[in-house]
Formats: C-alpha cells, sequence, structure tokens
C-alpha cells in the first residue's frame, strides 16, 4: 500500500503504510498511474486568495443585513475570476470530471459565480487536516479543493453508503446485488480519528432503487441474517448509526464536522420547461426560473439527515448541514454528460441517442463543486 503525498515544492515522496485505509481515491481514472493507491494525503503549502461566501461571523458590507444565508443568493456571469483554476492544470482532475479533456467545448459553465445575498468575500486559508467519506460526488469535491490549492491536508476516504457494504472498495463497487450493514460502521470509522475537519455525504446510493438488503451479522461469519429493506427506512438507520460514532468518538473541542446535502440531479429535462425525454444532454445555461424545484429529489430523506444534526448539535457536537440543493438545482448545465471517460464500451443504440448515456449525477471541474467548497471553507474560518 502507497501513500503519496505532493510538497508545495511540487516534488514526491512515497513510504509504507502499515493500515489498510481506504483513506484517498483510488477511482477509474489514477488505476494506471498509482495501481496500487489506497491513500492520497495532498499536502498544499501555497496561498492562494479565493473568493468565499461570509458566514455570521463576518462583517456584512455597508447596507447589509448582520445575518446570511449562504444558500439563498443567485448565480452571477463572471468571466474575470473565474475558473479558479484550469483543467489542464491540475492533475486530479480525471475521469469523468474532465469534461474538457473528453471534448466539451464551451467553457462558460466554469463562468459562473454563485453570490450570496447580503455577503462580503473573506480571503483566507486555513491549515487544517481535512478529510472527505463518501461517494463519488464527495470525491468530485475532494479534487476540486485539491485544484484550488488550499493551505491544508486534504484526503478522501471512500465510503459511499456510510456503514459498511459489499461496495466499499474503492474502484470495484459497480455490484448489481447491494449488501449493506446498517449497523456496522467501524471498519471505516477507524481511519477518521485525529481529523480537524471530517465532510461527510451520502446520498445518491440510497435514492438508486426502492430496496436495498440489510445484513444483520457479519460478511463472513455465522450468523449471517438478510433482509429486504426499504430504503429510506435502512437510510436513517445508517444515519443513526453514523450519529452514535459521531457523539461518542469526535472531539468536540477540536474536530469540525460537515454534512453535504443533496446534489442535484437533472434527469428530466421537461422539468425546466425541456424536451420531453432529454435530460442534461447538451445544456448549457443555468436554470434561471426564481424558485426553480427538482420534483424528483428525495427530500424525505434530508429531513432525516437533519433530525440527526439536530440531535447531535444538542450534544454539543459541533456539526453543520451544507444544503447545497437550492444552488446546484439551477446548474443543469455543469453535469459531465457525455464528456467523460467512459468505464464501459458504448452500444450502437447509445452511440445513435447520447442522451440515453449522459451522466446528469457528477459534476465538470473546475465546476459546481468549487462553490461547494467556497462554500465549506466560509464555515471553517
Amino acid at each position: 500500500m502507497r501513500h503519496e503525498k505532493i510538497k508545495s515544492n511540487g516534488t514526491r515522496e512515497s513510504n509504507r503504510i502499515a493500515n489498510k485505509a481506504q483513506i484517498a481515491a483510488i477511482w477509474w481514472g489514477l488505476r494506471s498511474i498509482f495501481p496500487s493507491l489506497k491513500q492520497l494525503s495532498i499536502l498544499l503549502g501555497r496561498d492562494r486568495d479565493l473568493l468565499l461566501s461570509n458566514p455570521n461571523n463576518i462583517a456584512p458590507s455597508p447596507g447589509t443585513s448582520s445575518l446570511c444565508d449562504l444558500f439563498s443568493g443567485s448565480w452571477v456571469f463572471d468571466n474575470a475570476s473565474h475558473p479558479l483554476y484550469k483543467e489542464g492544470q491540475c492533475e486530479y482532475v480525471m475521469g469523468q470530471l474532465a469534461c474538457g479533456k473528453f471534448g466539451r467545448k464551451d467553457l462558460k459553465y466554469q463562468q459562473w459565480r454563485w453570490q450570496p445575498h447580503g455577503c462580503d468575500l473573506p480571503r483566507e486559508t486555513t491549515n487544517k487536516r481535512l478529510m472527505f467519506v463518501g461517494d463519488s460526488l464527495n470525491r468530485g469535491q475532494w479534487v476540486s479543493l485539491v485544484c484550488m490549492d488550499y493551505n491544508a491536508t486534504i484526503e478522501f476516504y471512500w465510503a459511499p453508503l456510510l456503514v459498511e457494504s459489499n461496495c466499499d472498495d474503492p474502484v470495484n463497487h459497480r455490484i448489481g446485488n447491494r449488501i449493506v450493514r446498517v449497523g456496522a460502521i467501524g471498519k471505516h470509522a477507524k481511519h477518521w480519528s485525529d481529523v480537524d475537519i471530517l465532510v461527510f455525504n451520502s446520498y445518491l446510493w440510497w435514492r438508486q432503487r426502492p430496496k436495498i438488503k440489510v445484513l444483520w451479522g457479519s460478511f463472513v461469519g455465522l450468523d449471517k441474517k438478510y433482509e429486504m429493506m426499504k430504503m429510506p427506512q435502512a437510510y436513517k438507520i445508517a444515519l443513526n448509526t453514523w450519529s452514535d460514532w459521531i457523539q461518542v468518538h469526535v472531539d468536540k473541542s477540536k474536530t469540525q464536522v460537515f454534512f453535504i446535502g443533496m446534489s442535484a440531479t437533472h434527469e428530466r429535462a421537461k422539468d425546466w420547461g425541456g424536451i420531453a425525454g432529454h435530460n442534461c444532454f447538451k445544456e448549457t445555461e443555468p436554470i434561471t426560473k426564481v424558485g426553480y424545484r427538482e420534483r424528483r429529489s428525495t427530500r424525505g430523506m434530508m429531513h432525516m439527515l437533519q433530525k440527526a444534526i439536530d440531535k447531535l448539535q444538542k450534544m454539543g457536537v459541533n456539526i453543520h448541514a451544507l444544503d447545497i440543493t437550492k444552488l446546484s438545482e439551477y446548474r443543469k448545465d455543469a453535469h459531465s454528460s457525455i464528456h467523460k471517460e467512459q468505464t464501459t464500451n458504448l452500444t450502437q443504440h447509445q452511440i445513435a441517442n447520447p442522451v440515453t448515456y449522459a451522466d446528469c449525477f457528477h459534476w465538470c471541474l473546475p465546476g459546481l463543486p468549487d462553490v461547494w467548497n467556497e462554500l465549506l471553507y466560509t464555515y471553517i474560518l
């Protein structure tokens, strides 16, 4: 197992590590570069001024409210300060994130800046150890933050369902018959200790099917017992398992905990007045309808998450939910669509009908996840 560290002067050092952590990503694009990598810590020592949104503890500009809802605002076209980095200048933008590399010609999607109502924009960096824990959307946000060059140690840990499952391999996780141990989290959580900032997400994998197979007992033991459970019910149990671990093991005086909310998908163009049967394919502009809401999102699951977070906050755990849903729902133009590495061979039918394989879940980089990180760092600062 190999640990790659990138120093601020650009040199690399490698050393063996003893545990079997999944920290940092083995994923589709890194296999050819780091075939045995299971941990990747990025030590970024260069300061860079970035436009960030403002939490309540930063003074507002004259004439604005003292309170700022970071997630209420508008998208402003800004080709002067955006994008915050170039795709080709960040070696970690690969696979389903590298839209330019895989043929996307329009770059306007990179030049929209999120402007919260009544907020100033601080220009600071921090020196912390930060770990993203979750699925490929969280992995994309991790890559984004690495590319934005904050002064921090930034890691990623693959755990798409938070709790243990048969999908826990960072590369080989495309499994049709998914099995989850909703009451077991220790195999993952033992790698989350001594981290200053933990950033979790887990949503997409819980909404793709109506039910999931739940395992009571261990994968290798003789006490196996399976149960088909509705996804929301299983999700609620998994969140309780996660919150119980947070309550007991997180150092309340040291560690900040964040949970990234529901990332928008744009699978039905009809929802925003587009062509019936189409999706995010060929979309090049944000949705401009004020108050647009995605119809297919499962907001009930986010209510479950908020209840778990409220309970932890009452117990003194420093935890925040980042509600990225509303601002992301406007960005039908920012998805990877067909401009990504294809992990399987396309059929003739798909080639003739690109709408059928357009990826309306993941996002191009530079792009929307950069904004999520601006908001995240506002809270951290």
